[in-house]
This record gives C-alpha cells, sequence and structure tokens, in this order.
C-alpha cells in the first residue's frame, strides 16, 4: 500500500460527516434552531479525526518529505494551497464552536452564523478531497521510491497508534487545569 492509501480511505469517511453537516443545516434551515451537541460532535470529529489525525499525517508525513523534493512548479502549488486550506478550515471549525457558545448562552441570531459556517464546510471539503484525491495525492508518489513510499506508510501507521494516547493526554490536563481553578 502507498501511504496515500489511507489517507484516501479516511476521505471517506471525512464525506460521510460532511453529508451529515449537510443535512444538519438544512434542518437548522427549516427550524432556526441548533443542536448544540451534534455541533459538539461533529466540531470533535473535524478537529480530531480529519484535522489532527489527518491532516497531521498530511502535513506532518507526506508534505514534510515532499518539500525535501524539488516539485514541479504545479505541484508545489497545489501543495501550498492544500495547507492554507487547512488553516482556513481550522479557522471555520474555531468560528462555529465560537457560535454555538453565543447560542448557548441566549444568542439565537448566531444561528444564521453557524448555518453559513457549517454550509461553508460543506462545500470546502469536497473540493479538497478531489484536489487531493484525484490531482495531487498518485501524481506526488512519483517523487518517492517504493522504499521511501513504505517508510512514510509505517510513519502513518505510528502516528494514528500515538494520537489516542495524545488526545487523552490532552483531555485529562484540560480537566485538571479547570479543576485547578
Amino acid at each position: 500500500m502507498m501511504p496515500i492509501g489511507p489517507l484516501m480511505i479516511e476521505h471517506r469517511l471525512i464525506e460521510r460527516m460532511i453529508a451529515l453537516l449537510d443535512q444538519e443545516t438544512a434542518r437548522m434551515r427549516i427550524s432556526g434552531k441548533a443542536d448544540a451537541e451534534f455541533i459538539l460532535s461533529a466540531v470533535d470529529f473535524i478537529r480530531t479525526y480529519a484535522d489532527r489525525c489527518h491532516h497531521g499525517k498530511e502535513e506532518d508525513i507526506l508534505f514534510r518529505e515532499l518539500k525535501k523534493k524539488e516539485l514541479s512548479a504545479e505541484h508545489l502549488r497545489i501543495l501550498q494551497e492544500l495547507e492554507e486550506e487547512h488553516k482556513k478550515g481550522r479557522q471555520v471549525v474555531r468560528d462555529i464552536l465560537s457560535c454555538r457558545e453565543r447560542y448557548l448562552h441566549g444568542d439565537i441570531s448566531s444561528v444564521d452564523e453557524i448555518i453559513r459556517l457549517m454550509a461553508a464546510l460543506v462545500r470546502f471539503y469536497p473540493v479538497h478531497i478531489e484536489k487531493e484525491d484525484k490531482h495531487f495525492f498518485i501524481p506526488c508518489m512519483a517523487y518517492f521510491s517504493p522504499e521511501e513510499q513504505q517508510k512514510m506508510l509505517a510513519e502513518c501507521f505510528e502516528f494514528d497508534r500515538r494520537l489516542i494516547h495524545e488526545k487523552y493526554e490532552q483531555s485529562v490536563q484540560q480537566l485538571e487545569q479547570r479543576m485547578s481553578l
């Protein structure tokens, strides 16, 4: 398996969550109400799975190794676009969480902003995933020898193995800080 294999498989689960975001956005447009628990679950998924796990492997492994190669102008441009898109996605998720907090404190007008932001993610992810799957991942494998690819794949598996420990270490630290206040 190439190191992009797990990344492309992860895209399928991200697409499923994006479909749920789309459904929830449509429901919110009709009801005028936000489901704060759904939003929290969606944000957790996007932050942990899509961003930390998936984008983490892209940025910390694949992109890092690609930056060591002499990339074509086109591949370098796409790499830079992908990194910027990751940053923009993170900002949208932060904004959704902020709007959720306002909603929980009684700001009903934040529903329209949550809808707008969630719709932005629904538009963003399919285009982003298509760019990676169809225009970047496969052509970029030509920059790597089979041995380099296997090394990156092993690093991806190790990244995944450590991730759950990292997530829950942070959870405990946050609770400890909150309890010490």
